[in-house]
């Protein structure tokens, strides 16, 4: 039920550097070109998580994050790992000692066909500042893990959009009763 017959194949619409736009039945959804994927990181170190806040155009404003970044976007058949590695480097200024995956979720499945595979970051030392590279401009955070409420609180009150995936961080303060 809901499903669309095996014989409508998508139709690409537009396709950019990063982004295919494809539709496919009466859906239309937006997808990663070229094969990329995403990684997202979850870095603690001794009971404290690294963030990233940065700006994001689709937004127009600025939002508060796990680190992450794309995988083989400048080389193709980048394995996972090197790139969340290389990515939580040039955001955080933090080097992992080792990225465990996770696994893999989806982002906003009546949207786009991106998914993004969380890994864990083990093993940190902090060797630069962080901050992205060629106007990324992300400010980075190392937050105790006891404080993510009143700091995610704080960060919306100042106006910034919080990243759905830090969800996993709140899990164990929610009220779901």
């Amino acid at each position: 039920m809901g499903e669309l017959s095996s014989a409508t194949l998508p139709q690409i619409v537009w396709q950019g550097h990063y982004i295919t736009v494809r539709k496919q039945g009466t859906w239309e959804y937006v997808g990663r070109a070229r094969g990329i994927d995403a990684a997202v990181i979850l870095a603690v170190d001794a009971g404290h998580v690294l963030l990233v806040e940065q700006y994001r155009v689709p937004l127009g404003a600025r939002t508060l994050e796990l680190p992450a970044g794309l995988v083989g976007d400048e080389t193709a058949g980048e394995a996972l790992e090197s790139a969340a590695a290389r990515e939580l480097e040039e955001e955080t200024g933090y080097r992992a000692g080792h990225i465990e995956r996770i696994g893999t979720f989806a982002s906003s499945p009546g949207l786009v066909s991106e998914t993004f595979t969380l890994v864990r970051a083990h093993s940190l030392e902090q060797v630069g500042q962080g901050g992205g590279v060629d106007g990324e401009d992300i400010d980075v955070h190392r937050v105790a893990l006891a404080d993510i409420p009143a700091f995610i609180a704080q960060k919306r009150g100042e106006g910034l959009v919080i990243d759905v995936k830090l969800l996993i961080l709140l899990a164990g303060h929610l009220r779901l009763a």
